[in-house]
């Protein structure tokens, strides 16, 4: 039975998600983050504040994690006053961003060597579906601490899928990016070729939203930052994106395949980055292609 939820890292899509959590999960619920103002915005539903992760560690046995990578996550845990300092048998952590394969894997042994559980639970879709509650979440955990979560989890998730054991939420969800990121790399060639070729970029993304090129990458990448252009900072930026495709990347190289398409997406998001739009919405990428033009 859980008796009071954690939550670390209340950006972007965790401020929405630790709502949820303390609307829905009708247990008490504190956060954890550097800044005050989602802080003060969360008192407002009931989410008390932990000064430390030590008080947090304390007085939750659920804690949740939504940090921008892999090394924030080792950062958290591992450090002097880190959840593993703190870690007993009655501790549950989940990691609900996207890390790299083996460094949740052997995150989660350390942890089991304190007794405690480990969960990767990676998320999917847009700030608008954490504030909504209707995200997709990948979870990789064991079969008990599955069951154990996913009533929590669903306080912010619509689509959650037991993807297999520790691990196999972040799989899942690095392909998810890769995938993603291929595609908008293929709809930054097809708007600048259609702009080039005089005709109204408009009409072409709203033609193949008609046809078997339709796509939420289309939709939601394409028609919302592409095609007017709105790559803002505060949202998924070209650095966190290249990010996500190295852990593609190395994950590859662990299994032994080789992904052209995931080293072409890698290309050219380090060119958007080279180009100065590595803190602008990913979809930027668009501009490299655009700035080709000769």
């Amino acid at each position: 039975m859980t008796t009071a939820i954690g939550f670390i890292g209340l950006g972007v899509m965790g401020e929405p998600m630790c709502r949820n959590l303390a609307k829905k999960s009708g247990v008490p619920v504190y956060g954890f983050d550097r800044a005050d103002a989602p802080l003060e915005r969360l008192a407002e539903a009931g989410v008390k504040r932990a000064a430390t992760l030590a008080e947090l560690a304390k007085l939750c046995d659920v804690i949740f994690m939504a940090l921008p990578s892999g090394k924030h996550v080792q950062a958290v845990c591992e450090g002097d006053d880190g959840l593993l300092a703190q870690a007993d048998a009655r501790h549950t952590i989940v990691d609900l961003g996207t890390s790299p394969v083996e460094a949740s894997r052997e995150l989660a042994k350390k942890f089991a060597a304190k007794g405690a559980q480990f969960a990767d639970a990676p998320i999917a879709r847009t700030r608008q579906a954490a504030e909504d509650g209707t995200l997709s979440v990948m979870v990789g955990a064991s079969a008990a601490n599955y069951a154990k979560l996913q009533p929590l989890i669903a306080t912010f998730a619509s689509d959650i899928t037991h993807c297999g054991d520790i691990g196999a939420g972040q799989v899942v969800k690095i392909l998810n990016n890769m995938v993603l990121m291929e595609t908008v790399v293929a709809l930054s060639e097809a708007l600048e070729t259609a702009k080039r070729a005089g005709l109204d970029p408009k009409v072409v993304f709203e033609t193949l939203a008609k046809g078997s090129a339709d796509s939420f990458a289309l939709r939601n990448h394409g028609m919302k930052a592409m095609l007017p252009g709105t790559f803002p900072e505060r949202a998924f930026s070209t650095e966190y994106a290249r990010k996500d495709i190295s852990y593609a990347l190395d994950l590859a190289k662990s299994v032994n395949i080789q992904l052209q398409g995931a080293e072409l997406a890698d290309k050219v998001l380090g060119q958007a980055i080279d180009a100065g739009d590595g803190d602008l919405y990913w979809p930027v990428i668009a501009r490299v292609l655009e700035k080709s033009r000769t």
